[in-house]
């Protein structure tokens, strides 16, 4: 005997706002180029001698994976807060390899601009997102 059960309606997804979204994408992409960073500072040896180069890797590596752990953080302020965390230790490996300087700049300034605009859009939409769908 074959049991007949009723459709499931599939569950909707959780609205994102953009400073949500905007983030997510910035810590994305920049999880790569931090992974690749790693890779830098082993190919150029540029950690002190009593650390061996391999370590490079792995901290560009674990870096890398806690930006994308991050992207599904950043719904709360907390975890806003620890992408920019994130950004500063970027900044930071500028003092083994000067080049990532400017990367630490680069998205540095685009998770600002993704977390402080897309804040303002957010609120700037609450309203339109507020009323009801027979209003629109």
């Amino acid at each position: 005997m074959e049991r007949v059960t009723a459709p499931t309606q599939p569950t909707p997804r959780r609205p994102r706002g953009a400073a949500e979204s905007l983030a997510t994408i910035v810590l994305g992409f920049e999880s790569i180029v931090v992974f690749l960073g790693g890779l830098v500072v082993y190919g150029l040896k540029a950690l002190p001698a009593s650390i061996p180069p391999w370590w490079g890797i792995v901290a560009g590596a674990v870096l890398a994976l806690l930006m994308i752990l991050t992207t599904r953080l950043v719904r709360y302020r907390w975890g806003i807060v620890l992408g920019w965390v994130l950004q500063v230790i970027v900044l930071l490996g500028a003092f083994l390899v000067p080049a990532l300087a400017i990367i630490a700049l680069i998205f540095g300034a685009m998770y600002g601009y993704a977390t402080i605009k897309g804040a303002a859009l957010d609120r700037r939409n609450a309203p339109l997102a507020a009323r009801s769908p027979e209003e629109h």
